[in-house]
């Protein structure tokens, strides 16, 4: 049995099908399971739980041989008691769960933006320096430091994946929105003369590492997982080829971007409501994210799916569900 926390979440989603595929019995907890009608089409077990009860957490972990802890709270927007709650206490939970239950693995979803702000000129591998910049970055790096703690002091077999920026199927935020939905909409707008570089992941290698992390990964081990690092304007141009669409952007400098988003955020404090630009999108796009997957495709055979390719199952995906569509062919 393999116990996935935050199942119903956009990796979850991708995840627990592929889980099942590969021949697992799967426990998954989540928060709302009435909200998610395709868990119906699926054999799995389904715990209503959240992973800050930590009564819940110690009983879904019995007979389970596995963890993925993939549950988190992922905004760009939101109060340090918050993130710390889920991010850091709730993984604490399941961790201490998984110990009393003496699993065989445990696989912890952490994330590459941990680091902060990476060095401009190289590449980010498992061994950079993190310096992380806001309250999620915080709570997801102290919740790597717990993993570590727990497989150091405890014996927690622990695997750490830190993948880059979420894209692909299911995903309506983040990265699917800044690089899929605004210019599919018709806001055609970047930063930087589209020079930076970006960290896409897409979901389902995303997911297919998980896989890999559990037969494969080593305890104590981080694994970056991400697809081929990219110029802002590389992403523009492909996404517009595949799409359809025109592959102008409105390149705003940062001196112009960075206090428009001070002024949204300050908005969005007087409203109570999350701002469009949060200038705490500063770290993720006003960075050069230069990731490295190398120990990840040596130690667990990880292989990164083409830019392209991920791009035109996203923008299927989209189709489906009304977002976008294709133009006719003239016959």
């Amino acid at each position: 049995m393999i116990l996935v926390t935050g199942g119903t979440g956009f990796l979850g989603h991708n995840l627990l099908p592929m889980l099942v595929a590969s021949g697992y019995h799967v426990r998954v907890v989540t928060r709302h399971p009435d909200e998610h009608t395709w868990l119906k089409g699926l054999p799995v077990e389904i715990i209503h739980a959240d992973v800050t009860d930590r009564a819940a957490m110690f009983e879904a972990a019995q007979g389970c041989r596995f963890v993925v802890h993939a549950a988190g709270r992922f905004r760009f927007w939101g109060k340090r008691e918050q993130f710390e709650q889920t991010n850091v206490q709730g993984s604490n939970n399941v961790m201490d769960a998984a110990l009393a239950v003496g699993v065989q693995k445990f696989v912890h979803i952490s994330t590459i933006v941990v680091i902060g702000k990476p060095e401009s000129s190289h590449e980010i591998d498992e061994t950079h320096p993190a310096h992380p910049m806001d309250a999620y970055q915080r709570s997801k790096y102290a919740a790597e430091q717990l993993a570590v703690r727990h497989y150091t002091e405890k014996g927690l077999p622990v695997v750490i994946l830190r993948p880059g920026a979420f894209y692909g199927p299911y995903g309506r935020y983040a990265f699917n929105r800044l690089f899929f939905e605004d210019p599919l909409r018709g806001l055609p707008v970047g930063v930087n003369g589209g020079k930076l570089i970006t960290f896409p992941a897409y979901i389902k290698d995303v997911a297919k590492s998980v896989i890999l992390a559990v037969e494969k990964g080593r305890p104590g081990e981080i694994y970056n997982i991400c697809s081929q690092y990219l110029h802002h304007r590389e992403v523009d141009q492909i996404l517009a080829e595949e799409a359809g669409i025109s592959a102008f952007r409105l390149y705003f400098p940062g001196s112009i971007m960075i206090p428009f988003a001070r002024l949204l955020t300050v908005l969005g404090y007087i409203t109570g409501r999350e701002p469009y630009y949060p200038i705490t999108l500063r770290s993720y796009i006003f960075n050069n994210w230069r990731v490295s997957t190398a120990k990840a495709q040596r130690e667990l055979g990880f292989e990164p799916t083409p830019f392209r390719d991920g791009v035109r199952e996203t923008l299927e995906w989209y189709r489906e569900i009304g977002v976008w569509k294709p133009k006719e062919t003239k016959k």
